[in-house]
């Protein structure tokens, strides 16, 4: 089998390609893999094996009609992690989050139909959903996005499901809740608070720290699209959730904790605008019909991620943010 993974030398795709180069996904142990990936600046090529037999590194955007056409051909099937994902990068400069979200979606979608690739998942977030103040989504809500990245995220699942509904492509759709783990740039909030304390800088907690998010291990995350990817139905959304929800405020506490850091090192800031109060996903779809369940400790999970970040200090030093 030969399967496309876009936006591959991304934090969580790139999780994906070295999981099942590394066998750790049934049935996929001689799967190779072709790499489609920009190397925008959330992008790393030394996130993934320098050379490997079973991988392909093409530098290449997902928005470039004639690169699908002349890549796609030869491939069983595309997994799609390709996008721009930060909300507040979102809000300086939408246009970017629309080109590559949405349109690159569009032509991803029209070369696999035309390619004859047999089986996508297009990855996405629960972000899509907006805000809930009590109990769950499940996979009946409607899309009600709040931010500029999320509403690029809701459009590009309704082409994806479309695709589906109109040319009978065989995909799935997954929305995960919020990921952590190594090699996640530090933008995001708990790389960013990580190395932020291990250089004795200050935190900027957004607001009163209030806003409420479901965490989920980038291992438990990629396992689950593994599964998707055989086992979910076409035309399917798929939940995957991690089950813990925290106040940014109580993972602050969390991350203190582990640093050996005190409460006078965290600044408040004014808080994101339309920030999302709460996110919590309803997983039990997922659970019930293919098997997953995840699997990784969060406390535990938030110590390896500190580990990871202190002895990688090469990794994310050169980085500005």
């Amino acid at each position: 089998m030969r399967i496309l993974v876009t936006g591959g030398a991304g934090f969580i795709g790139s999780h994906f390609v070295r999981s099942m180069l590394d066998g750790r996904y049934p049935g996929h142990e001689d799967t190779r893999i072709t790499v489609l990936d920009k190397l925008t600046y959330a992008g790393r090529r030394d996130n993934l094996p320098e050379a490997h037999l079973k991988l392909t590194f093409v530098h290449g955007d997902v928005c470039d009609r004639q690169l699908l056409a002349d890549l796609l051909p030869g491939h069983d099937g595309v997994v799609h992690f390709a996008a721009e994902s930060h909300v507040d990068r979102a809000g300086d400069d939408a246009e970017p989050f629309v080109w590559a979200n949405v349109m690159g979606t569009h032509r991803l979608l029209e070369q696999c139909r035309t390619s004859g690739v047999q089986r996508v998942v297009h990855v996405s977030t629960d972000e899509v959903y907006g805000s809930i103040e009590h109990g769950s989504w499940t996979e009946q809500f409607p899309v009600e996005p709040n931010n500029i990245y999320s509403a690029s995220k809701a459009a590009s699942d309704c082409l994806a499901r479309a695709h589906w509904r109109l040319h009978g492509l065989d995909l799935s759709i997954t929305r995960c809740s919020n990921n952590y783990g190594p090699r996640q740039h530090p933008e995001k909030i708990i790389p960013g608070f990580v190395t932020r304390l291990l250089q004795g800088r200050d935190l900027p907690l957004h607001g009163d720290g209030s806003a409420i998010r479901e965490w989920l291990h980038v291992d438990d995350h990629c396992r689950a699209v593994s599964l998707v990817f055989d086992k979910g139905r076409a035309g399917e959304i798929y939940n995957i959730g991690g089950g813990t929800e925290l106040t940014n405020r109580e993972l602050t506490g969390l991350l203190l904790e582990l640093a050996g850091a005190g409460w006078d090192c965290v600044r408040n800031v004014p808080d994101r605008p339309a920030q999302d109060p709460r996110y919590s996903l309803d997983h039990r779809k997922i659970t019930e019909e293919i098997g997953f369940e995840p699997v990784i400790d969060f406390k535990e999970g938030l110590e390896s991620v500190f580990t990871w970040y202190r002895e990688n200090r090469s990794w994310w030093e050169s980085i500005d943010v």
